[in-house]
């Protein structure tokens, strides 16, 4: 088998630059310190993407905004558009079909490609990726990461050995030489669980977990080890499967806020703006979930996290909100919160649907209401409805007491 794992770098970000460039910008923000965050205006949320340039002050992916911008006051921000990068997806798609219909959408920006039946006509396999690398950078303006291999987790650890806008392989006979001198971290599906376990066991390389023995990594880390222990080896038979749709693992939304929250009622409110905005996301995939995960911070920085994997799957979001608050009871410890995030992950298709942990009447009527509610912010914008439970806040664009149940269109509806 031949396999392609094509990559965006800095995905976000270099599809922000791209459209920005083409909109007469003027300036290539990948060559200056810019970061991808949510809600740029109220230096509310996270890093999603950083420059090259940004990385360089410590700015890391995942850090709030606030922290960002105390490294590097001069700091360029961009709000993510999702539209935007979808269509960039589809583009890249479109033009990798062109070489193989055998493509895994793995994520967003992430491609498996199947060359095996390609070779012939391809000729020199490396030659082929430079020209696709080549092309997506001339005709689409961004730039990617092309690693080969004789298997999905060889093309992949290739294509992360050095970045950007290059081509890697990662062939049988190399792995001694490339593979295993790298941190046991960097080996695909080794988190820091896994790797603290492995460091108390003096193995810090991929190389140490390739030549320790299988049984004794399954005796520690049960079938897990078994696991990396062939990926150490270079060893993976998954083939490519082919699909049409981005694999998305999860969603998630959050937020760090300007004030803290003192109160249940501020977290409570805050919270269900949060499962709003990420319900409207999951439903607009067509997606429904089995996982719901919360994650508060205060604001003497203590992190504390909590998640349920259901019985059933759950798409609106009062379902959301129902779970999102019961995982808050079971962790807030009364501090002020400073940031707040809800994710849902296990996602499955409608027609892949397990039955509701909830009541069907009440299920059918939320459905019918967040569809409606959807439909018009996607027409007229997400200010253009809100919660009457939002009036009197900063969510709120207006002031008015309303039931909690209520929805307020702007103009002076209420429904």
């Amino acid at each position: 088998m031949l396999v392609f794992h094509v990559d965006v770098n800095s995905a976000y970000l270099s599809w922000t630059a791209a459209d920005l460039i083409e909109k007469g910008y003027g300036m290539d923000i990948r060559n200056m310190p810019a970061v991808i965050s949510g809600n740029p205006e109220n230096r509310h949320g996270i890093i999603l993407a950083k420059s090259i340039a940004a990385k360089k002050f410590g700015i890391k992916t995942g850090e709030s905004l606030f922290e960002a911008k105390q490294k590097c006051p001069e700091l360029k921000v961009f709000a993510p558009d999702y539209d935007l990068y979808l269509s960039c997806s589809e583009a890249m798609y479109e033009m990798l079909y062109e070489y193989t219909p055998l493509i895994q959408r793995y994520s967003i920006d992430e491609c498996f490609c199947d060359m095996t039946a390609c070779k012939k006509a391809m000729g020199n396999p490396i030659a082929a990726a430079y020209e696709i690398k080549e092309r997506i950078k001339k005709e689409l303006g961004f730039t990617v990461n092309i690693g080969i291999g004789e298997n999905k987790l060889c093309a992949k650890m290739a294509g992360e050995l050095k970045k950007p806008d290059l081509i890697h392989t990662m062939w049988k006979y190399e792995i001694p030489k490339k593979l295993w001198p790298l941190p046991a971290r960097e080996l695909f599906m080794v988190g820091r669980a896994t790797e603290k376990k492995l460091q108390k066991f003096n193995i810090n390389t991929i190389g140490d977990i390739a030549k320790a023995s299988p049984v004794w990594l399954k005796t520690v880390l049960k079938s897990h080890g078994l696991l990396i222990h062939n990926y150490a080896n270079g060893v993976d038979n998954e083939p490519v499967t082919v699909n049409e749709e981005i694999q998305r693992k999860g969603l998630g939304n959050g937020l760090t806020y300007s004030y803290d929250l003192l109160t249940r009622e501020e977290i409570d409110t805050e919270l269900l703006a949060l499962c709003e905005r990420v319900g409207e996301r999951l439903r607009r995939y067509g997606k429904v979930a089995g996982l719901v995960r919360v994650h508060i911070r205060s604001s003497n920085l203590n992190g504390y996290s909590h998640q349920i994997k259901l019985t059933g799957t759950i798409e609106t979001t009062d379902e959301i909100y129902v779970i999102a608050k019961q995982l808050i009871d079971e962790m807030w410890k009364g501090e002020p919160v400073r940031a707040m995030s809800v994710s849902l992950s296990d996602l499955y298709g409608h027609n892949q649907v397990q039955l509701s942990m909830f009541d069907s009447k009440n299920k059918e009527r939320n459905e019918k209401l967040d569809k409606v509610v959807d439909e018009i912010r996607k027409l007229f914008g997400d200010g253009s409805i809100f919660r009457g439970r939002f009036a009197n806040t900063e969510i709120s664009p207006i002031q008015g007491g309303v039931n909690d149940g209520d929805y307020i269109m702007m103009g002076g509806f209420k429904q």
